[in-house]
C-alpha cells in the first residue's frame, strides 16, 4: 500500500501502476471512461481534478481507495452535524 499525502505523489503511484501493468496513457483512459488529458494531468500532480474520475482510474487499474486513522466516529458526527432541521 503506497502513502499518499499530495496530488504529486498520487501521480506518481498511479503512473508506475499503470506502467507495470503495459498500459499506455491512452489504454488506462479507455479503460476508466476518461479522457487522455485528465490521466495526463492527474500523473501530473495537477490538483484539481475531479475526484469521480481519480477513483474511476484507481478501478481500472484493479486498485482501491481506502482512508485510514480516520476516527471511527467520524461518520456519526457527520450525520449529526448535517441533520439540523429534522
Amino acid at each position: 500500500m503506497s502513502r499518499i499525502q499530495d496530488p504529486d505523489q498520487l501521480g506518481d503511484v498511479l503512473r508506475a501502476a499503470r506502467k507495470q501493468l503495459g498500459l499506455t496513457q491512452p489504454q488506462l483512459a479507455l479503460a476508466a471512461g476518461v479522457g487522455v488529458r485528465f490521466i495526463v494531468d492527474l500523473e501530473a500532480g495537477k490538483p484539481s481534478v475531479r475526484l469521480e474520475q481519480v477513483l474511476r482510474v484507481i478501478d481500472a487499474l484493479g486498485g482501491e481507495f481506502e482512508l485510514c486513522g480516520l476516527p471511527s466516529a467520524a461518520p456519526a458526527l457527520y450525520r449529526e452535524d448535517t441533520d439540523h432541521g429534522a
